[in-house]
């Protein structure tokens, strides 16, 4: 089954957006992300087809939650039926995030359904200062945390660690959890 693309006009939006509220140009936003500034530049036109890794280089380079970049402007009533909602897939692992909620201005914390499949470990670089990560596995086995402290998860264990260190998500058998996000 094909999955859905990214959400392209929605990320493109979120970008000039955030980055005209940061007052910085495309070429500075793509040198403190890391991205060559034609990517960039593609991004905020709608087009390529931009990984977990980069949104989140983004999101750190802008100071704001992966999600600010990603979530469409809300109802007050909202259904993500499973297998819909804006999935974005990791580069070099076989791991999808779906994001499910991203937190008002005030709440600051996003809620995403991950899934992961055995293989090369999705890496995770630092996020945004502050932010703390709660995982609560809900089918299979993962090992993560921060990189000097993983811990191996089975069905219903939760964890917390802070987010804004490398960590990493590594799926021990076919595996989904449930990731909230938290920013301070």
């Amino acid at each position: 089954m094909q999955q859905p693309a990214p959400p392209l006009a929605t990320i493109a939006a979120a970008l000039r957006r955030e980055r005209e509220r940061s007052g910085i140009s495309l070429t500075e936003l793509a040198r403190r992300a890391g991205l060559a500034k034609s990517t960039l530049s593609q991004l905020e036109a709608g087009t390529g087809n931009p990984s977990i890794e980069t949104l989140w280089s983004l999101g750190v380079a802008l100071g704001v939650p992966f999600s600010r970049l990603v979530e469409p402007p809300q109802n007050q009533v909202r259904v993500i039926r499973a297998g819909e909602g804006p999935r974005l897939r990791a580069d070099e692992s076989d791991f999808v995030a779906t994001l499910l909620a991203a937190g008002s201005p005030h709440t600051r914390r996003d809620i995403y359904v991950m899934e992961l499949e055995p293989g090369p470990a999705r890496e995770a670089a630092a996020h945004i200062p502050g932010s703390i990560e709660h995982i609560v596995v809900g089918a299979g086995r993962i090992l993560t945390g921060p990189d000097s402290d993983t811990v191996e998860l089975g069905p219903g264990d939760y964890i917390t660690f802070p987010g804004d260190v490398p960590h990493h998500y590594e799926a021990l058998e076919p595996s989904w959890a449930v990731l909230v996000m938290e920013h301070r």
